[in-house]
C-alpha cells in the first residue's frame, strides 16, 4: 500500500462525522432496519393513503354492511357499511399524530426537568421529589379523571375533535415525562464532572450557555431513545383511552376507537378486530426496534465493534 493510499484512508476516517459512525452501527441491527422500514411505510401510507383510496372513511353504504374482505373493500365493512380500510388509514393519521405530539411534549418536559435537576444542585431535591410523586400516581385512573373533568369544556371551546385531541395530547404528555427526566438527570450529573465542562466553567461560561452548548448536545442519545419509546407509549395510551370510550368521538376514527367499535361484532366479523389491533401492534413493535437500534448505535462502548 502506497503512502498516498494510507494518507487518503486516514483523511477519510478523520473526515467521517459521528453520525456516520452511528448510522453504520445502526445498519448492523437488522430489527432496527426492519422497524424503520415498516414505520416509514405505515407513515407514508396513512399520510397519502386517503388521497389514493377514493372511498371516504365516513361514507355510509348500508347495503354493504358487515361484509368481509373483497376487492371493493380489502378489509371489509362495518355495521354501517363504512369501508374499514379507509377508516384504518384515517385512524392511523390521528394515532400517529397523537403519538408524535404527545412524545414531543413529554420530551420537552422531561429534558427540562432532568437538565435543571442535574445541573443545579438546589433544584435537584424538589424536582426529583416531584418526579417521584408523578411516578407514584396511578396513571390510568388519573387519565380517566382528567378527561372526565375537562372533556366537555374543551369540546365546547375548540370543537369535538380538536378539543379531545388537545386534551389527550396534554394528558399523555404530562404523565409520561418522568422516565426521560431521570435518565437525563443521571447523564447531566456525570457530564458535570467531565474535563471540558470544568474547563468551560473555569473561564466563566454562564449557566445557560453551558447547558445549551456543552450539556444538551451530549445528552442527545438518551433523549432520542426516549423519543422513540415515547411514541410507542403514547400510541398505546391513546388506544387504551379510545378503547374505554373516553377518546375521540365515534365518527372520528382512531385505531383504538376502531378496536372499541369492533368488539361488539367479534362473532360476526372477527377480522374487524384484527386490522386495527395489528396496526397498533406492528407500529409499536417497529418503534421499539428503532429505539433498540438507536440505543446501541449511540452507545460509544458498542459503536465501532
Amino acid at each position: 500500500m502506497t503512502d498516498a493510499t494510507v494518507q487518503d484512508a486516514r483523511q477519510s476516517r478523520a473526515g467521517r462525522s459521528q453520525w456516520a459512525d452511528v448510522w453504520d452501527q445502526f445498519k448492523t441491527h437488522r430489527g432496527a432496519l426492519l422497524g424503520m422500514g415498516f414505520f416509514i411505510f405505515i407513515s407514508l401510507l396513512v399520510i397519502f393513503g386517503p388521497w389514493l383510496w377514493d372511498i371516504p372513511p365516513n361514507y355510509i353504504d348500508i347495503r354493504a354492511k358487515n361484509q368481509g374482505p373483497s376487492l371493493a373493500h380489502p378489509m371489509g365493512t362495518d355495521q354501517l357499511g363504512r369501508d374499514t380500510f379507509a377508516q384504518v388509514l384515517a385512524g392511523g393519521r390521528v394515532s400517529l399524530l397523537v403519538g408524535v405530539t404527545a412524545m414531543a411534549l413529554s420530551l420537552v418536559l422531561g429534558t427540562l426537568v432532568g437538565v435543571l435537576a442535574g445541573y443545579f444542585k438546589r433544584l435537584d431535591g424538589p424536582l426529583m421529589r416531584l418526579t417521584d410523586l408523578f411516578l407514584a400516581l396511578p396513571l390510568l385512573p388519573l387519565l380517566l379523571v382528567i378527561i372526565m373533568l375537562f372533556r366537555d369544556t374543551l369540546r365546547a371551546a375548540f370543537g369535538p375533535e380538536t378539543g379531545i385531541f388537545i386534551l389527550i395530547v396534554f394528558v399523555i404528555g404530562i404523565t409520561s415525562w418522568m422516565q426521560t427526566a431521570r435518565i437525563v438527570r443521571g447523564d447531566v450529573l456525570s457530564l458535570k464532572e467531565q474535563e471540558f465542562v470544568l474547563a468551560a466553567r473555569s473561564i466563566g461560561t454562564p449557566s445557560h450557555r453551558m447547558i445549551l452548548r456543552h450539556i444538551l448536545p451530549n445528552v442527545l442519545s438518551p433523549i432520542m431513545v426516549s423519543a422513540t419509546l415515547g411514541i410507542a407509549n403514547a400510541i398505546i395510551t391513546e388506544s387504551a383511552l379510545s378503547f374505554l370510550g373516553l377518546g375521540f368521538p365515534s365518527d372520528f376514527p382512531t385505531w383504538g376507537r376502531l378496536l372499541f367499535d369492533s368488539t361488539n361484532f367479534m362473532t360476526l366479523n372477527p377480522e374487524r378486530v384484527i386490522w386495527p389491533g395489528l396496526a397498533i401492534s406492528l407500529t409499536v413493535l417497529s418503534v421499539n426496534y428503532i429505539g433498540d437500534g438507536l440505543r446501541d448505535a449511540l452507545d460509544p462502548r458498542i459503536r465501532g465493534r
